[in-house]
């Protein structure tokens, strides 16, 4: 390799020196200098003036307003050792920018190009929520602003520059109402500027927005909110170098004429940068530029060309047979050149040997108009839609454009399962995730998978982009939503191939989608002319293979509807291209996006309905906000508890409740818990969960529905007689009541024996366990459950019959009950003496009566006059009973056939 020396930067010759402001700095005061003469040098300024023996800093700045925003270039006061810095300033927002550089071993062929940007907590007041308080690994949102940084950058880098360069942008401070990305972008221009590494810059780098129709230059957050493009547009002086666009099905013709009027906004950053250049800028230093000799060259591409050729005009092969085929073409070279001792043959063969396939490539596309695999050059590969291809999961497609095949799920999920966000600027959270993932088999390779990888994440970002456009409104759509995109295979395009494959798989979850979103990517082949650099032939090429993609100049990826585009990223290789070639590749990607659309409609148009046993769940309910802290309970205990034994998820929004589940069966537990909890609506005819809390001699009380208390009364314990509560229900026990109604004074009435089956014996009844299993009920919280076959929780397991409906009771509640019975009693006794009948026997009157039977818990008792009643066994009392046996007792209560229901008179 014959070693090529940079010259020196040709703008600091051209543009006299010119010093704007210059500042002193010493003891902590700053004080402003009268400008020296022009005659006289910065640096020996600098060494000339000192102040108490301390060297003085110079700094060097440019203001400027670009839009109505008021910008400040400024350097020398901060990173002064960095090969280059520069502190960008927009209102309140501070960026720093530096370039650092060192020079190569010689075991390169590519340039090493690392661009690091980061947010700290600091630049707005705050400490970090982690664990350590520290910043953790790179966010997201820092790997897409370094991304966004490199793109036009590196193309602009020497042709042979393979040292290694690192720029690092950190965020000083943030006001939050400007994105630092786009400052970022511009100090880093201005930093390589002021460095001495070679770099044929600078560039300019712009956003724009769209409110109501009217473009808005450099918008700030809350205008981005309400706009519906948000476009970061960079270029150089004449030609572009990158596009980034997010939009709300924007046409053709109106991204047309925000790029117009990008382009002139983004090159007033261009001036600043070349004045401050020509004050402060160092030159540009001798970096040895690999380049392979012409003569190495020629003898590479004799060897080469002519089998390289036989192989790409061959479209028989596919992907991976024509890899093995170039790869073998490349071995036969090596052997030559190893047998011929050609040490600089073999240093430079790969680079040289892809570059002889290149010129191969593009001369036969520009020349005769056929690509690679035959196809035309506006033609789009064969496709295959699927969609529902897994039935288990929310939904589910497979999409297949050439080889480039992609899977796609989605997952549906609580509202409280949105991504949390930790950035400076922007939402703090966001409910709409794709996230997609490369894995080694899709290109046959073997490899490891690592953590955050910044294709990965830039891929998915631009396809979860393309698809938020036609996302419907919060309130149509409350679920959390991920989309799952898996690489099957590669060859060429799979971001896009994400994109058609994620709104199939949207429509297949039931999320009604206003249109299905397409996207392809476009490429270019060009001709140069080597001493001015300009364009002289071109072809563009639509759906490119990945070896056009890395043969070619351009990388336009473009997603749409049919009414318009919704993101697109263009990426290039030269040093720009001029936007008529944009422009013309829009209408390239325009008809290619239509003919994927109408099939990916032929295999699904419309959202499936969420009938299916698999489908997900979810109910927006209102609670107060005393049963919502009732429902999370002691630091969301209860509320974990909930969702770990039913599966599903709870979140709670503004005095509101959603519940999500992955089926119906989830639901009904979940529902079955929250209304055992927190209550739902009482009507007539419901059946509830309850706990006994207290019992009386006239029936129980018990607590159901998130604490309400209702009571069940002795005659509605059973369809057979009871003479004692305590009997057939104990304190604690959990039962499935009945409402049949409200007394006068709206206390509520249950039924135990609405709920049992009618049967000829008196049915068992356990103390401590449910007498009725819990109700299936639908999620529909606000109505009772009707109309639903229900199944007792005995041992018989006896299926339920027809409810029984009585007639109401008017009763107190039993706070009102106890206070009555401390302060009065029951009615005083009374002597019979009247002739005793069913008519005339009183609560608490007292007579003789003899025993008629014994049973095995009481007897049965002769009143006179025809008339029996029951005596129940008491714990320690008598049991030694004669039939016939006369004793004094008093009538204490009526069973629900009007059985008297007696009490021994202690004599």
């Amino acid at each position: 390799m014959a070693p090529v020396a940079s010259k020196a930067n040709p703008l600091l010759s051209t543009i006299p020196w010119r010093r704007i402001k210059f500042r002193t700095i010493c003891g902590g005061r700053i004080a402003h200098a009268p400008p020296s003469s022009p005659a006289q040098s910065p640096t020996a300024d600098s060494e000339a003036a000192t102040v108490a023996g301390r060297k003085i800093l110079e700094t060097f700045s440019e203001e400027f307003e670009i839009g109505t925003r008021k910008i400040t270039m400024e350097t020398g006061k901060i990173a002064r050792f960095a090969n280059g810095s520069v502190v960008l300033s927009m209102e309140e927002t501070r960026v720093l920018s530096t370039v650092t550089s060192a020079k190569s071993d010689g075991s390169r062929d590519f340039l090493p190009l690392t661009v690091d940007y980061q947010e700290k907590q600091f630049a707005q007041g705050m400490i970090p929520a982690t664990f350590m308080r520290r910043e953790g690994a790179p966010k997201e949102r820092e790997l897409l602003c370094g991304r966004l940084i490199d793109r036009p950058i590196r193309p602009l880098f020497p042709r042979g520059f393979y040292h290694e360069v690192q720029i690092m942008a950190s965020v000083l401070s943030s006001d939050g109402k400007h994105d630092p990305d786009v400052m970022a972008a511009n100090a880093a221009s201005a930093a390589l500027m002021l460095s001495d590494v070679p770099w044929g810059g600078p560039i300019g780098v712009i956003r724009l927005g769209r409110i109501c129709g009217q473009l808005i230059v450099n918008p700030s957050m809350d205008e981005l909110c309400l706009s519906d493009l948000n476009l970061v547009y960079a270029c150089t002086r004449d030609k572009t170098l990158m596009i980034d666009v997010q939009a709300r099905e924007i046409s053709e013709r109106d991204l047309e004429a925000a790029l117009r009027l990008a382009h002139p906004e983004a090159v007033k950053y261009i001036e600043p940068q070349l004045r401050l250049a020509a004050k402060a800028g160092k030159q540009k230093k001798e970096y040895k530029l690999y380049m392979v000799s012409e003569e190495t060259y020629e003898k590479i591409r004799s060897l080469s060309e002519s089998p390289i050729e036989a192989v790409f005009t061959d479209p028989t092969y596919g992907k991976f047979e024509r890899g093995e085929a170039l790869d073998n073409i490349a071995r036969d070279v090596k052997k030559t050149l190893e047998e011929e001792g050609d040490e600089e043959g073999l240093k430079v063969l790969s680079k040289t040997v892809d570059n002889v396939r290149k010129k191969v490539v593009r001369r036969r596309i520009i020349g005769e108009g056929i690509r690679v695999d035959g196809r035309r050059l506006d033609e789009v590969r064969p496709l295959y839609c699927e969609a529902g291809n897994l039935p288990v999961l929310h939904g589910s497609s497979i999409f297949s454009r050439g080889d480039t095949q992609v899977l796609c799920t989605v997952t549906l999920g609580a509202p409280g399962e949105a991504q949390v966000l930790d950035s400076l600027v922007g939402p703090s959270s966001k409910r709409f995730m794709l996230h997609y993932s490369f894995p080694p088999f899709c290109t046959n390779e073997v490899g490891k998978r690592v953590g955050l990888n910044r294709r990965e994440v830039g891929h998915g970002t631009l396809a979860e982009k393309s698809l938020l456009a036609v996302l419907p409104p919060e309130e149509n759509c409350p679920y959390t939503v991920r989309i799952n995109s898996e690489v099957m295979a590669s060859d060429g395009s799979t971001s896009m191939a994400s994109v058609c494959a994620g709104s199939m798989a949207l429509m297949d979850a039931g999320i009604p989608l206003r249109e299905h979103v397409a996207g392809l990517s476009v490429g270019l082949i060009s001709e140069t002319d080597p001493a001015t650099g300009e364009i002289t032939d071109y072809r563009i090429l639509t759906d490119i293979l990945g070896l056009e993609d890395h043969l070619g100049d351009m990388d336009f990826k473009i997603s749409g509807t049919r009414n318009g585009i919704t993101a697109i990223q263009l990426d290039i290789k030269p040093a720009g291209i001029p936007l008529d070639i944009v422009f013309e590749s829009l209408e390239s990607a325009r008809k290619g996006r239509i003919h994927i659309l109408d099939h990916m409609e032929q295999e699904i148009n419309v959202p499936r309905t969420q009938d299916g046993r698999n489908s997900p769940r979810i109910l927006n309910l209102k609670y107060s906000n005393d049963a919502i802290r009732r429902l999370i309970g002691p630091l969301g205990a209860l509320k974990r508890k909930i969702e770990e034994e039913t599966g599903g998820r709870i979140s709670v929004n503004d005095g509101s409740l959603t519940v999500v589940a992955k089926n119906q069966s989830v639901m009904d537990k979940m529902m079955e818990k929250i209304d055992f909890i927190v209550g739902r609506e009482i009507e007539k005819g419901g059946v509830y969960k309850g706990i006994v809390s207290s019992i009386k001699e006239y029936g129980a009380f018990v607590e159901f529905n998130g604490g309400q208390q209702g009571l069940l009364h002795i005659s509605e314990l059973s369809h057979e007689p009871v003479s004692r509560v305590s009997d057939v229900v104990s304190v604690g026990q959990v039962l499935n009541l009945m409402c049949i109604g409200l007394d006068v004074r709206g206390n509520i009435n249950l039924s135990l024996k609405a709920t049992l089956p009618k049967q000829g014996s008196k049915p068992t009844f356990v103390v401590g366990e449910s007498v009725a299993p819990p109700v299936q009920q639908t999620p529909k919280v606000w109505n009772p459950v009707n109309n639903e076959k229900r199944v007792q929780e005995n041992k018989g397991d006896q299926p339920v019959g027809a409810m029984e409906t009585l007639s109401s009771i008017v009763i107190r509640s039993a706070a009102e009950c106890d206070e009555a019975e401390k302060s009065s009693g029951l009615n005083r006794p009374s002597k019979a003496e009247a002739p005793l009948d069913a008519k005339n026997l009183k609560l608490g009157m007292e007579l003789t009566a003899k025993v008629h039977q014994i049973r095995a818990h009481g007897l049965v008792l002769d009143l006179g006059s025809d008339l029996r009643g029951m005596y129940r066994f008491e714990t320690g009392s008598r049991r030694n009973f004669v039939v016939g046996e006369k004793l004094r007792v008093k009538c204490a209560s009526f069973s629900s056939k009007g059985i008297p229901v007696m009490s021994l008179v202690q004599e």
